[in-house]
């Protein structure tokens, strides 16, 4: 008998993640914010505005109130932007049980407070246990059952257990963590380096770049990481090189597809204007310069990227002040 579940979120990434937990046997409630999808969901099981071309299952229903999809169930999924995940979260608290179980898909930095979204939900639904879920995952491969691996991390064992019982499958593989700051981290800063990644193939270079862009970013992305507590081993797993590696190098990367964008001349306002999908790394570019600088830590890359997006720098300009910085040891002590 499967568990009663509430998703957050009907992008494809809660999207696909809501399939396959109905397709494990468990009773899911999906949350979508656009009324059109909450119809196409109920009665015709497919989401054509996030999830074209891909049925769902007949068992999957939607809703249009957030504290509808989470009233009562004992795990509720969050795959909100994260820069509107407070306030869903603040919206739906009353509704969620006090044991619930609060498992986090999505990837961000929030800006202003820069807070993780483990910090964010405690402070939103305190009396819930907190798990993140992340790693590397593109939503249509999970769909199409592809093997895929991911991690759940939680500062309570028993919580990321739980939620490797219940995501865990024939084709989905989790793994548990207790280092919820690095994964989390992990999962927020591979999208900067990603948009980084595609500016450098929008602007034809080759694979030196990009093998030194994601090195380096991942560097950049462990310095932070241990001046906020995280374990530096958990950078060298799934939430970290894991989902570097493929955010930066798949096709079906988002924030990979913006930073081609930009180094085709595109500006970040209308680019946005004109996507109804959101590349997070975006928002988490300028937040994770703040958190690096509120920590004493450089973050050269994520600058570069913030300065592309929101000063319109060229990607070209960009490229030459890394490549310009005065020599340094590779590692850091």
């Amino acid at each position: 008998m499967g568990a009663a579940i509430g998703v957050l979120g009907a992008g494809s990434w809660g999207t696909t993640l809501a399939n396959h937990l109905a397709k494990q046997g468990h009773d899911v409630r999906l949350w979508a914010y656009e009324a059109e999808v909450v119809e196409a969901i109920n009665a015709r099981h497919e989401n054509p505005l996030f999830l074209p071309g891909r049925p769902l299952e007949a068992g999957l229903v939607a809703v249009a109130d957030p504290a509808e999809a989470v009233r009562g169930v004992p795990l509720v999924l969050v795959v909100t932007p994260s820069q509107v995940t407070r306030r869903v979260l603040a919206g739906a608290s009353a509704a969620i049980a006090p044991d619930a179980l609060l498992v986090t898909a999505s990837k961000g930095i929030e800006a202003g407070s820069l807070a993780l979204l483990s910090e964010v939900a405690a402070e939103a639904v305190p009396h819930a246990t907190f798990v993140a879920l992340s790693g590397p995952s593109f939503a249509q491969e999970v769909y199409e059952g592809q093997p895929t691996a991911v991690v759940a991390a939680s500062a309570d064992a028993d919580a990321s257990a739980t939620v490797q019982a219940v995501f865990g499958g024939p084709r989905l593989r989790v793994y548990s963590s207790a280092d919820v700051v690095g994964v989390e981290l992990g999962g927020a800063l591979k999208n900067v380096i990603a948009i980084a990644a595609g500016a450098l193939e929008g602007l034809g270079m080759g694979y030196n770049p990009r093998a030194a862009l994601i090195t380096r970013g991942l560097a950049e992305i462990t310095r932070l990481g241990v001046a906020m507590g995280a374990d530096p081993l958990t950078f060298a797993g799934l939430a970290g090189m894991g989902d570097l590696i493929l955010t930066c190098t798949g096709a079906l990367s988002r924030n990979r597809a913006l930073g081609l964008a930009m180094a085709r001349g595109e500006r970040f306002a209308e680019y946005r204007r004109q996507h109804r999908t959101v590349a997070e790394g975006a928002d988490t570019s300028a937040a994770a310069v703040a958190l690096g600088a509120r920590h004493g830590v450089e973050l050269p890359i994520a600058r570069e990227v913030a300065r592309i997006l929101f000063d319109d720098r060229p990607a070209a300009e960009s490229v030459g002040v890394l490549m310009e910085r005065s020599q340094k040891a590779e590692q850091w002590r």
